[in-house]
């Protein structure tokens, strides 16, 4: 007898089984049976199904002598599982990795329950995923197993077969069967969860659902007959009375939103769906029977008036009202839209001739002002510079331009700055000196007098400006002349060493002059204490004597989607509970890397330095933070396991597998095994990583940003000289210090630590 009995009706899902059925016998846990019921499909379903079966004896392929819809099929499913308990799948949904693993591992611990409700993610066409809209109720703490009563807001939850697993003798045994028509899993849910005795979540997105496409026709008014089912329930069994004014109020709001949502009911059929839900409405309403305090939160908060305004149209069924108040806000908004409109173009042609008449005014050369990454907060190398200015000169007032969402990241000395604002353009057509590390905007025109300072925003690996012209795919929109017109603007280049200098120098050409002093956003490596890192670890929630792995993947370009490289929990498991992971996902990637106890997200973390710092390794791929995090001194693993289609798509201007900062891992086994040998931090890799050092950090001593300011403001060119290596000591990994004598640190600058914030890796 298997523990689980996955039951997949097919019906016309073709193109999308092969992949359904391989997300299950791929699973980690192999105890299971696979149920492909054939609904008659007119395509290959049953022969796919049968090639299954014809290679793994776990697929048991059933034919259906007719159609019998995705109910039925079902039907026919439970009654031929022979496993413990039963999990629904529809033909084109997949099973998460390790999903059935962890749904046994929450069984075992909670007593064998009736009934099991996990958590599901909607995917989109490129891939990037959307956790369902109840995940928050999913929560795992408290008691377990729970009965309905104790946890109604479970019946929030979207009404899907796909989110439950139900022990298989619980629905032999007197629970409900999945009826007949669409929107089956209605009636259904709400059955199993008011008979189950004992229900326990999983807060795991354990089955990752397709988006559908609007079929049209009549299917809506299914619903009906599936409500008129549900209701005849309670009315055969009394001691449900109490969830009749709750199952009444889920009802109304549902039928709301299936007339006013996506995929809503042809226009020829509307009036027959509203004239049907406000017959609905009053059979089965309880005017009388309010909703039970104790049950509340199964039907949330009173909607506002708007909402209930829809809500009373549906249930009175005035089609044509509905059509008039529709009719009426369209216009409201097309009209609101078009004097929206017309403001900005007058706000933009008062902005213009504002900004003009400032560049008619003279400069003011005791002013700066400083970005970094199209608006985001004080960060990376404008942000140390930005700090060294008023440390080192000053006599000039330094200002920030940044989004208002940004603002509180900004130093209270510093003058903020909200791009597009009339204070903004007079900041850009007066200030002598302008940082940045992306383009500067492309609206500004470079005064005589002004200093434009280009600090970029890292060690160039792959392909980067005009070298993006015969790289379509990662190119994308790039406007070749805009990239040279901002480039000829530069006054100076900053670059961390002669690799960096001559790639920019060529993909970025103009008459600058490069200042190869060091990133000056990595200076806080040196300056950092080993009690600064564990006030770091400890804000991180990085537990005491663990080992903290930075994993932080770049963007693929050639891909729609952005799924994760690694199973992050899986690498984990297999490790053991001393390893933890930061896991920061690239400012392009759709959704979170992982979920786990110990996969701790830090991908809105403002600054990656201060993740550098709390960590004890880091673990990348193609990004350029591997030339920051090697300025550490710490262990660096790379996971490369695409580099041909890499290559292909983006390209790198070395091969980084012939000279890597340490252990190079090609799949996800060799990434465990180089941690779980201690491969990672052995003789070799530092080997490795001091060669790598060696080439990419020559300026890097933590006085970068110094250098830059005397060269550009003082003018005080090649002082202070860089430091030698050896006389260099950055602030060891919390690991290194538990485990020796503590590394003298370069005597700290007074006052608090301060680390400059990096939004995004964008190399």
């Amino acid at each position: 007898m298997p523990r689980f009995s996955v039951i997949v009706p097919a019906y016309k899902v073709q193109a999308y089984l092969h992949e359904c059925l391989g997300s299950v016998l791929g699973q980690s846990y192999a105890d299971l049976e696979l149920i492909v019921v054939d609904d008659r499909s007119p395509d290959v379903c049953g022969a796919i199904a049968a090639e299954f079966a014809a290679l793994d004896p776990r697929v048991r392929p059933l034919a259906l002598p007719e159609n019998r819809g995705p109910g039925g099929a079902r039907n026919a499913g439970v009654r031929a599982a022979a496993g413990d308990y039963l999990v629904f799948l529809d033909g084109d949904d997949t099973l998460a990795p390790d999903a059935l693993r962890a749904i046994a591992d929450r069984l075992k611990e909670t007593g064998e329950p009736d009934v099991l409700v996990h958590g599901f993610a909607r995917t989109d066409w490129t891939g990037a995923r959307l956790r369902d809209e109840g995940a928050g109720h999913l929560g795992e703490r408290g008691p377990a197993p729970f009965g309905l009563a104790d946890r109604p807001e479970l019946l929030r939850l979207p009404a899907l077969a796909c989110n439950k697993v139900c022990r298989r003798e619980f629905v032999r045994s007197g629970g409900p069967a999945f009826p007949a028509g669409r929107h089956e899993g209605t009636p259904w849910t709400y059955q199993v969860l008011l008979t189950a005795e004992s229900i326990v979540t999983l807060d795991r997105v354990c089955v990752l659902r397709r988006p559908r496409l609007p079929t049209g026709g009549e299917r809506h008014l299914d619903l009906f007959e599936q409500y008129d089912r549900l209701f005849a329930f309670l009315g055969e069994r009394p001691g449900l009375d109490e969830w009749r004014p709750v199952l009444f109020r889920r009802m109304a709001d549902h039928l709301s939103e299936v007339f006013t949502g996506p995929g809503r009911p042809p226009r020829r059929s509307r009036a027959e769906f509203l004239r049907r839900a406000r017959d609905l409405h009053r059979r089965h309403r309880a005017p009388d029977t309010p909703v039970p305090p104790r049950l509340s939160s199964a039907v949330g908060r009173r909607h506002p008036l708007r909402a209930r305004l829809r809500d009373a149209l549906v249930r009175l069924g005035a089609h044509r009202v509905y059509r008039a108040l529709g009719l009426t806000r369209r216009l409201a908004h097309r009209a609101a839209r078009l004097a929206a409109r017309l403001g900005r173009l007058l706000r933009t042609a008062a902005l213009r001739l504002h900004y003009r008449v400032q560049r008619g005014l003279p400069l003011r050369a005791d002013r700066a002002v400083f970005a970094a990454y199209g608006g985001h907060g004080h960060s990376c190398n404008p942000g140390a510079l930005e700090s060294a200015f008023r440390e080192l000169a000053p006599h000039i007032r330094t200002a920030w331009a940044a989004r208002p969402e940004h603002h509180h990241t900004v130093p209270p000395a510093t003058r903020r700055l909200t791009p597009g604002t009339a204070a903004y353009w007079t900041a850009l057509a007066r200030s002598k000196y302008l940082v940045d590390n992306d383009a500067f905007d492309r609206r500004l025109v470079k005064r005589r007098g002004q200093v434009l300072v280009q600090t970029r925003h890292g060690t160039p690996l792959k392909h980067m400006g005009l070298d993006l012209c015969e790289r379509p795919a990662a190119g994308g929109n790039l406007d070749a002349a805009e990239l040279l017109r901002d480039a000829g603007s530069w006054d100076y280049v900053v670059s961390a060493n002669r690799h960096a200098t001559l790639t920019w120098q060529r993909v970025h050409p103009g008459a600058y002059t490069t200042l190869e002093y060091g990133h000056p956003r990595n200076d806080v490596f040196q300056q950092a204490t080993s009690a600064d890192v564990a006030r770091l670890r400890e804000s991180l929630g990085v537990p005491r004597g663990s080992v903290a792995i930075l994993y932080a993947p770049t963007h693929r370009d050639y891909r729609r989607g952005q799924a994760p490289e690694l199973d992050l929990e899986r690498v984990l498991r297999r490790l053991g509970p001393r390893f933890v992971v930061l896991a920061r996902a690239h400012h392009r990637q759709p959704g979170p890397l992982g979920e786990g106890a110990r996969i701790i997200d830090v991908s809105g973390h403002p600054s990656v330095e201060k993740l550098c710092l709390a960590s004890d390794a880091l673990v990348t791929d193609y990004s350029s933070i591997m030339f920051d995090y090697a300025v550490l001194d710490r262990p660096i693993v790379l996971h490369t396991p695409d580099p041909e289609a890499y290559e292909a798509a983006r390209g790198t201007y070395f091969d980084l597998r012939a000279f890597p900062p340490g252990a190079v891992a090609r799949s996800e086994d060799e990434l465990t095994d180089i941690f779980a040998t201690g491969h990672w931090r052995g003789s070799r890799s530092a080997q490795l990583r001091a060669a790598f050092r060696g080439r990419f950090c020559p300026h890097d001593d933590g006085r970068a940003a110094e250098r830059v300011v005397r060269h550009v403001v003082l003018g005080e060119p090649g002082t202070p000289p860089v430091a030698p290596p050896e006389s260099r000591h950055p602030v060891p990994s919390a690991a290194d210090s538990l485990e020796r004598p503590l590394l003298a640190t370069v005597p700290r600058p007074s006052g608090p630590l301060t680390v400059t914030a990096t939004i995004a890796d964008s190399h």
